[in-house]
């Protein structure tokens, strides 16, 4: 419509021009000495101007050289001329006396009068949609309501391949069959075989997801439709079902292709409950068309759907079932060499020193994902390059690490003598706890550099290997671990301190999913005492009636206490016994603020001589 408008005026504008260009202006004297003289042929009269031709011969005789010159005549039509009409009685009559014909022009003004209405409209309307892009009324337009927001990639955009994504072999096999399927259908079809409709990854946040699904685009080299579940709601009834059905139409007409919905639960949320009470749902409305969309469309057309979630408990389990989502690829936290080559891969445009030992950076890192690895290696690069140094080396990654784990460094943190001190002897009850317990992790680093917003010090564990199981005397030598900074404050100055909360609150959690989850005591047996939420259901905010009776209920009580009670008792026996240990490593603290693993091997030979006697719990 824009187009048609701006051609309209440049046309319009075009003749106007061509017309001045095309006539002479002459003054109203020399026009009626050229009437007069009988060099006139024709007039046209307007209200405000008179245009005419003038006879080619003669000219010179009436008009200066100059004004003759001026004039752009041809010998076909004559020349042609334009002056402005003034107030002259006698015209129409000298006309007629000497013979010139004459007609006469009404007054043109529709262009005017379609301005006049036309744009006031125009403007209305511009400020309107301008308003409501703005406060997302419309999002791409008054006439794009109901279509889809999907953008669309090839292989050329995305920029993303398998080779870029590590740390989860097996979601990567999962996928290359729809890659397979993509390029090759036949070679699934001669058997009978079909491709699955839909496929969800699942996993927790930064674990690779949205890049998993960039890869498979970008492997596929097939379009790409991505778009997030929250783009289909709107605030018009029924806009949301409008772009899942225009989603799929513009899907089929490419196919084949992907369509990858990232954060499917902001849509695929479970119907019927906690939703709206007698009212219109928007949201269930758009996922009803979305499971329709689902059943209506063929496989072998090449339309795949792929979806991404972390909370894939909330989901209706009508978008799981077979038919729809066929398939879900489950990304768990990468596991030690899963986080060795992911580093890896971060570190392909990185400059590395020597010393740079990826390996073991992964053991230090235990529990970060793939993004949380990617931020490291980049905070890694930040300090190198603020130290002036030309290679990222060991030193940065610890201190990355040490960043995207505890936090930032507080340097400017002061605390007195008194609390800096209660913080290291607090952090060495930590560390030798778990350094005389026989399934406890090996210390690595004990700091009390404040870190992040309420963290005074830290006492850094390496594991020896990846974990999926543990045992209750395992769970037992970190519940000692955990308790270990209390007891130090306990026996050094014989009073108690805030500091300990955190460390309190993770001893009292173990000791009761020990007891109301694992089985682990005695007095109560092989029964479990908490029951998990409906997958299914959202909280209705009741409080549940406990399936257990009171005095289970105390049962359970005294049994957490008993086992936090055991605790304390062993850990004091262990630092009592090891209390040269215990100053030495503090003092060291509040020289060195950081204590490193050498130090702490030549603290213990020094003070705790001969091999060490780590003990474990019954």
């Amino acid at each position: 419509m824009w187009y048609w408008l701006i051609g309209l005026l440049a046309f319009m504008l075009f003749q106007g021009v061509a017309g001045i260009f095309n006539t002479s202006t002459i003054a109203y004297s020399d026009f009626k000495q050229l009437l007069y003289a009988g060099k006139v042929n024709e007039v046209t009269i307007s209200d405000t101007t008179i245009t005419g031709t003038l006879k080619n011969s003669g000219l010179e005789n009436v008009l200066p050289k100059d004004k003759v010159e001026n004039l752009r005549c041809t010998p076909e039509q004559g020349c042609a001329f334009s002056t402005v009409r003034v107030s002259d009685p006698d015209l129409v009559a000298d006309l007629e006396a000497n013979k010139v014909r004459y007609v006469g022009q009404p007054k043109n003004d529709w262009l005017m009068n379609l301005l006049s209405w036309a744009f006031p409209l125009i403007l209305l309307f511009w400020l309107w949609s301008s308003v409501a892009k703005r406060g997302g009324m419309m999002g791409g337009g008054l006439f794009d309501i109901g279509k889809s927001k999907a953008r669309v990639y090839v292989q050329s955009k995305t920029g993303v391949t398998f080779s870029d994504v590590a740390g989860i072999d097996e979601a990567k096999e999962e996928l290359m069959e729809i890659v397979e399927f993509l390029k090759s259908p036949q070679r699934y079809r001669r058997l009978g075989g079909k491709i699955p409709k839909g496929v969800l990854i699942v996993g927790a946040p930064g674990t690779g997801k949205t890049l998993l699904a960039k890869a498979l685009a970008g492997e596929a080299g097939v379009p790409f439709y991505s778009i997030s579940g929250s783009e289909f709601v709107e605030m018009f009834v029924g806009v949301g079902a409008a772009r899942v059905r225009d989603l799929f139409t513009q899907a089929e007409k490419s196919a084949p292709c992907i369509i990858f919905i990232d954060e499917l639960d902001a849509l695929g949320r479970a119907r019927g409950v906690a939703g709206v009470v007698g009212g219109y749902n928007e949201q269930e409305q758009t996922l009803n068309q979305l499971l329709v969309e689902m059943d209506g469309f063929d496989t072998n057309k090449g339309v795949i759907i792929l979806g991404a979630t972390n909370r894939p408990e909330i989901l209706d389990p009508a978008l799981l079932r077979p038919g729809r989502f066929d398939r879900q690829i489950a990304l768990d936290r990468p596991d030690l060499k899963g986080r060795e080559k992911i580093l890896e891969v971060h570190t392909k445009q990185v400059t590395l020193a020597h010393d740079v030992d990826l390996g073991l950076i992964a053991a230090r890192t235990a529990g970060l994902v793939g993004a949380d690895l990617a931020n490291l290696v980049n905070e890694a690069a930040l300090l190198a390059v603020r130290h002036g140094k030309e290679a990222v080396d060991m030193s940065d990654f610890d201190e990355a690490a040490d960043r995207v784990i505890a936090g930032m460094e507080k340097k400017n943190r002061v605390m007195n003598p008194t609390e800096k001190q209660t913080v290291a002897y607090h952090e060495a009850g930590h560390a030798i706890t778990a350094e005389f317990r026989r399934h406890a992790d090996r210390v690595a680093k004990i700091s009390i550099i404040p870190r992040g917003i309420a963290a005074l010090g830290y006492t850094q564990q390496l594991p020896t290997e990846d974990r999926y199981l543990l045992k209750r005397s395992e769970l037992l030598d970190r519940l000692d671990v955990f308790l270990g900074g209390r007891v130090a404050e306990e026996i050094v100055f014989g009073d108690l301190s805030t500091g300990a909360q955190n460390d309190l609150q993770l001893a009292t959690d173990m000791a009761r999913h020990m007891v109301t989850q694992y089985g682990m005591s005695q007095r109560l047996g092989l029964a479990t005492f908490e029951q998990a939420t409906s997958p299914s259901l959202y909280p209705t905010g009741l409080a549940e009636k406990r399936p257990y009776s009171e005095q289970t209920a105390q049962t359970i009580d005294a049994e957490i206490g008993k086992l936090l009670s055991e605790a304390h008792d062993r850990v004091r026996e262990t630092l009592m016994e090891k209390r040269d240990l215990l100053d030495a490593l503090a003092r060291t603290l509040l020289e060195r603020e950081t204590v490193d693993r050498a130090t702490l091997d030549a603290l213990i030979r020094e003070r705790a001589p001969g091999p060490i006697r780590r003990v474990g719990s019954a």
